[in-house]
């Protein structure tokens, strides 16, 4: 098991806060898995973000899913707007246009809307039919999201070990999860953003965790530490990056931390081609789990009451629009 740290200009460079580690060691069941568990579990406590690899993600699935959805956000925008807009399909698709999402307004801040687009599935989530082209793309969704499924459950697990819960304590609560999977194309930005505008604005992921594909581009992933700072995330070819979200840091009593991030606007006057594509994996539960602080966490009390995963995010969206 390696640990190290690396921003996206070098390996070599650290970032301090946001380490890289090698889960391999943990999935084969091999000696060094103790580190493995001991690592994540102090990353979690201190920025809740880091980079795995060793995961054993299919680069060929990863590929087939990337192509294929640039290949679609490569059409032109009066025809995508006509795809993925309704709801009436279990398991369907759903596409979101260039700024019709303001991520930042989950936290309370109004802003323009983020200057990207994204498609959305989860199967056990409603969306529109398929588009017909290009062909493959909703095999290549498919195929990801049980990439991510086989990933999470090594995660999963590696959490149970960290907090000394039974190691399958959490797989109940995801046997029916509403998971989801987006592939977000951030354009290349032909004139300025408009002010306060984003890639996409400040905000935490509500669920269980997030397991994301990002890419090096000028204007990339920036995560908050707890001094208020903005880190550049680490950006490694064939490492994912993993958050804990909302309603997990809930679970651990706030003790595991679910930490601000945005993805950042590319440099006033930068030249080459700041175009990016990323692939996040939300992981949530179904939606009858019941959060309620694990026992590891209470010692004190616990700060929150039970709640079901579903009443939870109704309770986080209204919150977050009550603030305009």
């Amino acid at each position: 098991m390696s640990v190290s740290s690396a921003n996206p200009a070098s390996s070599n460079d650290a970032v301090p806060g946001i380490p890289v580690i090698d889960v391999g060691s943990f999935i084969r069941n091999e000696a060094g898995a103790a580190a493995v568990v001991k690592a994540i579990e102090r990353a979690c406590r201190d920025t809740g973000f880091f980079l795995v690899t060793g995961h054993g993600v299919s680069p060929e699935v990863t590929s087939r899913l990337y192509n294929l959805a640039r290949a679609f956000f490569d059409y032109p925008q009066d025809w995508k707007k006509t795809q993925g807009r309704g709801a009436g399909v279990m398991g369907g698709v759903a596409f979101s246009p260039i700024a019709e999402e303001a991520l930042a307004a989950t936290l309370g801040i109004k802003t323009p809307g983020d200057y990207k687009e994204s498609l959305n599935f989860g199967q056990n989530l409603p969306g529109d039919a398929w588009p017909d082209r290009p062909d493959g793309l909703e095999q290549a969704f498919r195929d990801y999201f049980k990439e991510m499924e086989a990933l999470a459950r090594h995660m999963r697990r590696i959490f149970c070990q960290a907090i000394g819960l039974d190691q399958d304590y959490f797989e109940p609560s995801f046997e029916s999860h509403l998971s989801a999977l987006r592939v977000i194309n951030y354009p290349e930005q032909e004139e300025s953003p408009l002010p306060g505008q984003m890639r996409a604005g400040v905000h935490t992921d509500y669920g269980f965790m997030t397991i994301l594909r990002s890419e090096a581009s000028a204007g990339g992933l920036q995560v908050r530490n707890r001094n208020g700072d903005w880190l550049d995330a680490p950006s490694i070819e064939g490492a994912y990056v993993i958050n804990i979200a909302d309603a997990f840091m809930r679970w651990t009593n706030d003790e595991w931390v679910s930490t601000p991030h945005r993805v950042a606007n590319p440099p006033t006057g930068f030249k080459g081609t700041a175009r990016r594509q990323s692939i996040p994996f939300f992981l949530n539960p179904s939606k009858d789990t019941v959060i309620e602080c694990l026992a590891p966490f209470v010692k004190g009390g616990a700060k929150y009451e039970p709640i079901t995963y579903g009443e939870y995010i109704d309770l986080k969206t209204k919150q977050a629009f009550s603030k305009g």
